[in-house]
């Protein structure tokens, strides 16, 4: 005897798991995104609140799955980000390259962050 509707059964078994394989990337792009962004905050200068407040994430879908990027609005923040523009930061903690160290020195809590929304 025949089993009817097997061949719709495994073809939505396997769009619900790609939905759910396709939920957890997305999650866990913008997971590690939030910890970097979070730690570049801590380095970002401050002088008006304008480059702060101007910040930025975008999660976006590609064909090779997802990409985050965090950046400013304002047009001096790649100045102001520059090791090479002198500047004297009036906020304590502040440093140049704050969204470059603020992803690279806090690798391994991103790494997690990302593992934990795969649940892995």
């Amino acid at each position: 005897m025949a089993v009817k509707g097997l061949t719709q059964a495994r073809n939505g078994t396997k769009r619900i798991a790609a939905n759910v394989v396709d939920v957890k990337a997305r999650r866990a792009v913008t997971a590690g995104i939030i910890v970097g962004q979070g730690w570049a905050q801590i380095l970002t200068p401050v002088d008006t609140s304008f480059l702060i407040n101007g910040q930025y994430r975008r999660v976006d879908k590609t064909n090779m799955g997802y990409r985050g990027s965090v950046g400013y609005i304002a047009e001096y923040a790649a100045a102001v980000h520059d090791p090479s523009v002198i500047q004297n930061f009036q906020k304590p903690g502040a440093e140049k390259e704050f969204l470059k160290k603020g992803f690279e020195q806090n690798i391994a809590q991103i790494d997690a962050m990302v593992l934990k929304a795969f649940n892995l």
